[in-house]
């Protein structure tokens, strides 16, 4: 199995700078989704690792092995990389069955007629499609079509699968099914998967580690959950976490001991887990993910008047106005709401992330008290 190391690696096109001095390590049997909004340059990583497009600068490793190096010219084909691409739209030949489909590679390679039985029953009974392997791609819902196109890039036995957003064209419904199939996939296949995707859920879901990216640079390579507990700037905060995280813009009031002002003449003390370097009237961004904003009857820590609720059973989004900073809860449960209904805040569980508001960096970790 493949180990996949990029070192300085970048791409243009033209003027346009899509990947920008790339370092990263993949390791052996990883899960590690490449994440982030159009256009950061997600795809064009994927398909440079792949070989389906050229490095402008940079070497990539796969299995120590250099199969890019814009130094020595060395540009490994992809059929010569021993990876396998899935692509969004699947590419089934029409014409052939799915017992066909996945053969097809195989039948390539010049294996035997024994051996490629046994290879794509086996695929055809991981994927759970023995029962349409007569049946041609049309006559499959979208579902069993990603199956067989799995199946067909798995046929060969690569040592890394590369998946561009495959799970974009399914419905809500079939796109969950198909997260648990990639990760019971991954576990049984022992192989290296890289993906992409737009869809953060996706990313926290699935990977073993998360690249989020914007404009070409990366961002954060970590972990899906250090991510989301420990964004590394607000970029990073605000993209993982659905609803978002509350983003509330202040500034510092004292810091012995460390009290921040919020819009509204809000006052919240902070003490933190960790050293920080803060002064005086210095700006900050206080993250608080919705989870941790709890709603009393009475006015606890702060008091905040209900905007909306929007219950779905397992649990209500409700929206909320703090002095004047606009701010979201998530309560668990079957509850609703009265709007325009004045209620207490509580901050007293989890850790919250300051940022510095000119950096956009993450300054470190505290806790929220009344000031």
């Amino acid at each position: 199995m493949p180990k996949i190391e990029l070192k300085h690696v970048t791409k243009r096109f033209g003027k346009f700078l899509a990947v920008d001095d790339l370092n990263m390590i993949i390791d052996d049997r990883a899960f590690v989704t490449l994440l982030g909004p159009s256009g950061c340059g997600k795809t064009t990583t994927l398909r440079m690792i792949a070989g389906l497009e050229t490095p402008t600068e940079g070497i990539i490793t796969i299995n120590d092995k250099i199969v890019f190096s814009s130094e020595d010219g060395i540009d490994i084909p992809p059929d010569k990389r021993d990876v396998g691409f899935l692509f969004q739209n699947y590419a089934l030949w029409p014409h052939m069955t799915v017992y066909k489909n996945i053969a097809f590679g195989l039948e390539n390679l010049k294996w035997s007629k024994d051996d490629i039985n046994k290879r794509v029953v086996e695929l055809l009974d991981m994927l759970k499609i023995a029962e349409f392997s007569h049946r041609y791609p049309s006559e499959l819902s979208g579902g069993q079509q990603q199956r067989v196109a799995i199946a067909r890039t798995l046929a060969t036995g690569p040592k890394a699968l590369f998946m561009d957003e495959p799970l974009s064209n399914l419905d809500a419904k079939l796109r969950m099914e198909m997260r648990t199939e990639l990760k019971r996939l991954h576990r049984e296949t022992d192989s290296t998967f890289v993906y992409v995707t737009h869809d953060q859920l996706e990313a926290m879901t699935l990977s073993s580690r998360v690249c989020l990216m914007k404009n070409g640079y990366m961002q954060q390579y970590a972990p899906p959950l250090d991510v989301y507990r420990r964004p590394i700037n607000t970029f990073t905060a605000d993209f993982v976490g659905s609803p978002n995280i509350n983003l509330i813009h202040g500034s510092v009031e004292s810091v012995s001991p460390l009290v921040f002002s919020l819009p509204g003449d809000i006052k919240l003390g902070f003490d933190p887990i960790e050293k920080m370097n803060l002064e005086v009237g210095q700006k900050i961004i206080l993250g608080i993910r919705p989870e941790h904003v709890a709603i009393a009857e009475d006015a606890s820590m702060v008091e905040a008047t209900i905007l909306s609720s929007l219950p779905s059973g397992m649990e209500t989004i409700v929206q909320l106005k703090m002095g004047d900073s606009y701010l979201h809860s998530v309560i668990f449960g079957d509850l609703d709401f009265d709007v325009e209904k004045k209620v207490g805040l509580a901050f007293t569980s989890g850790k919250f992330n300051l940022f510095d508001e000119e950096s956009t960096n993450n300054l470190g970790q505290g806790r929220l008290k009344k000031a």
